[in-house]
């Protein structure tokens, strides 16, 4: 009888742990269905593993993280420079996400150049 019960839990076990790593191998996150505690270290964890070395584009970026909380675009010449923010740190509970609450990521032409504090300057700088 022992030995039964022990194979049961043993197959239990088993049938969990493979479930488990199903999950967690092939379940993407949407971001858009996350609480906002959880989408601020969601976008954390993806811009602290963005490196020059591999540049994104703008629209890998949108597919990973979805919408961005604020957006701002302009042409200058033959440029178009786009800089979109996800929030990162909760600073207020006012119900409003502001740039302060944000990590701001510079594209130009839909190739990212720049993410972080100075994103915003350089983007207010291009003229």
């Amino acid at each position: 009888m022992f030995k039964k019960v022990f194979q049961y839990l043993v197959l239990g076990l088993g049938v969990y742990a493979l479930i488990a790593t199903l999950v967690i191998t092939f379940y993407k996150d949407d971001p858009q269905a996350m609480i906002w505690q959880d989408r601020e270290a969601f976008n954390k964890r993806y811009i602290a593993k963005l490196t020059i070395d591999k540049p994104e584009n703008l629209n890998a970026v949108l597919d990973y993280l979805g919408s961005p909380d604020l957006t701002y675009a302009k042409r200058v010449e033959d440029n178009v420079w786009q800089i979109i923010f996800y929030r990162t740190q909760h600073v207020k509970s006012d119900g409003i996400t502001t740039i302060d609450e944000c990590t701001g990521l510079l594209f130009k032409n839909g190739q990212l150049v720049l993410w972080g504090p100075s994103a915003y300057e350089s983007y207010q700088q291009e003229t």
